[in-house]
């Protein structure tokens, strides 16, 4: 604001000594009778001087008050400070016995493994019928109401063999759908069949199994 003051009364002074030269530049037209060359000279001095008040200049608008919801800074605490004078660590030699080593673990053998047996000295067998199986049950032994019916099928049985080579049980695997046909069936092989019985690896009789089936048929005249 200073220096916008001094500016303007150094305009205004500038101002007023020109106003005075146009006075006594106008008296010195009317004495010398050069008035209207005069007056044409102060018009265009005049004109040409044109005194322009400079406006101060602007002040910069003021800052934007703070925000009310504007979060404080943090408060960092400073870091402790750090003491160098701790003491050195005191280093203590232990002469120390060296440890006595362990007596080594006792060495268990393991138990030899259980020696396999020997190979048979004869080839296991299975039963073998004696004769021809289809004679143990004949048309002769067909079922008379079974026969008057006209009812056929096949019996499957299975018979157990004793070691004398004697059938010692029958059982039926598959039914004739008939049960006077299967239990005639089983009552004449048990009555009839007779087999070589089957041996083990000793060569010595043992018990064996055999399996076959009987077909009903009713015979023609």
């Amino acid at each position: 604001m200073a220096y916008a003051d001094q500016q303007m009364s150094g305009n205004k002074i500038t101002a007023l000594v020109i106003v005075a030269i146009l006075h006594v530049a106008v008296g010195y037209a009317l004495v010398t009778g050069l008035a209207y060359e005069a007056i044409k000279k102060v018009k265009e001095v005049t004109s040409a001087v044109n005194i322009e008040e400079e406006k101060p200049p602007e002040e910069p608008p003021p800052p934007p008050p703070p925000k009310e919801n504007t979060p404080p800074p943090p408060i960092v605490a400073p870091p402790p400070p750090i003491s160098f004078n701790a003491p050195a660590p005191q280093v203590q030699t232990v002469n120390e016995a060296p440890p006595i080593p362990a007596p080594p673990a006792p060495v268990v053998a393991l138990p030899a493994p259980p020696a396999a047996p020997p190979p048979p000295r004869f080839t296991p067998k299975a039963a073998v019928p004696k004769g021809n199986p289809g004679s143990w049950a004949t048309p002769n032994d067909y079922p008379s109401r079974a026969l008057r019916e006209e009812r056929e099928g096949t019996t499957g049985f299975r018979v157990t063999i004793g070691a004398d080579g004697k059938v010692t049980d029958c059982q039926i695997t598959r039914s004739s759908g008939s049960p006077d046909l299967d239990e005639a069936a089983c009552t004449n092989i048990r009555r009839r069949a007779r087999f070589a019985p089957a041996t083990d690896g000793e060569g010595n009789p043992t018990t064996g199994s055999y399996s076959n089936a009987v077909r009903w048929v009713i015979p023609k005249d």
